[in-house]
């Protein structure tokens, strides 16, 4: 395979093990500046990592002028540190273990600006006890519950009476409010801000009552579905992370966002099991597979294949009878969900020019990074 389709040009797929993650930079860096752009202030958007898990991706975002950044989990927060990161938002609970390691972070690198989520009483008062046995306030943001059902008090009284009680907790410092609003994709970008609008509209009204007696109220509001929203409300932090990598789910279901793939896998046929039938060794492993199997990747340059099967290791396609296709072949494919794609592999390889540039470890898909 050396060949251009479309933007990606990989001159010798020989010299690359597949399944392979591809990193297309010069595409990465052109992400990173429209989000930029989208959101007309470097200093209200707030990435969030979950998407690349990668030292190198950060950087090149921090270069760009980005300083805060939000993770999913500890070994993301630890690897902002690797990065240089000084602005750091763990979008968690920490619970149990977590509190302890989530301390101990905190504690090592007094310079950084750490802060996590609440949304329970029983956390809160953990986090604030922990806090004033160790001399320090635990920065927090109250995590709204705004549709998802996934995390999250309910706004309204519950909200109000849980933010009130942290203010009052020794050892806690209330920074503000998250809330994060994926369940909200409608595919036409109007009927999508009138649903966001309104499930924005109680936050707003908290945020003012408690600004009216003196309270900070930073609110740090949606993801990808709704950053082109979010963005339009003055003040507002928004925390996109797909956007740097992007991919076939979201070019299909946020037309108006101008992102672009930068990240590809490399695939190969192993065999041919029937007159129509190829396999690529593209299985639950190397690609996302919680989507039904037509929506789990997107390969280049072919036409009128069908996935029949999905195994650990094998993924298999009927293809047009009278083919000419060999065992050995290379091919390109966009994933339908990146995230969970880049969770899969150690390392991803970059092409500049077409070519083999550097090798990017994907350190967080670690549990733990030990410093």
């Amino acid at each position: 395979m050396s060949e251009a389709i479309g933007a990606y040009l990989l001159k010798d797929s020989n010299s690359i093990d597949s399944p392979a993650l591809l990193i297309y930079t010069d595409v990465v860096s052109e992400n990173i500046q429209k989000a930029i752009l989208a959101i007309g202030d470097v200093h209200r958007l707030r990435p969030h990592i979950k998407t690349n898990k990668s030292v190198d991706a950060c950087r090149l975002m921090m270069e760009a002028g980005i300083g805060a950044f939000k993770c999913a989990t500890v070994s993301e927060a630890e690897l902002l540190v690797n990065a240089g990161a000084k602005d750091i938002l763990l979008a968690y609970q920490p619970v149990g273990p977590k509190q302890e390691r989530w301390e101990s972070l905190v504690l090592s690198f007094p310079d950084i600006r750490f802060s996590c989520l609440v949304d329970d009483i029983d956390v809160a008062r953990q986090l604030a006890s922990r806090g004033v046995s160790k001399h320090l306030e635990f920065a927090v943001y109250l995590d709204i519950n705004a549709g998802t059902d996934r995390t999250g008090v309910s706004i309204g009284k519950p909200a109000e009476e849980l933010y009130r009680s942290c203010l009052a907790m020794q050892g806690l410092k209330v920074l503000g409010m998250h809330v994060y609003d994926g369940h909200v994709r409608q595919e036409n970008w109007n009927e999508r801000k009138r649903a966001c609008d309104e499930g924005f509209a109680p936050v707003q009204e908290l945020a003012n009552i408690l600004r009216s007696e003196g309270a900070n109220v930073e609110i740090i509001a949606g993801g990808s579905t709704t950053f082109t929203i979010h963005a339009l409300r003055p003040g507002v932090v928004c925390s996109p992370g797909t956007f740097i990598y992007w991919d076939r789910g979201y070019s299909l279901g946020l037309p108006e966002q101008p992102y672009v793939p930068a990240a590809l896998v490399l695939t190969r046929i192993i065999s041919l099991p029937g007159p129509d039938l190829v396999c690529l060794d593209l299985g639950h492993k190397s690609i996302a597979a919680e989507n039904p199997l037509k929506n789990r990747v997107t390969l280049l340059g072919v036409e009128n294949w069908e996935p029949v099967g999905q195994s650990e290791e094998h993924l298999v396609f009927r293809v047009p009878a009278g083919h000419s296709y060999r065992v050995g072949d290379a091919f390109l494919g966009i994933p339908y969900h990146i995230c969970p794609t880049v969770a899969l592999y150690d390392e991803a390889v970059t092409i500049v020019k077409g070519e083999k540039s550097a090798v990017w470890p994907i350190l967080a898909r670690s549990k733990k990074i030990t410093y």
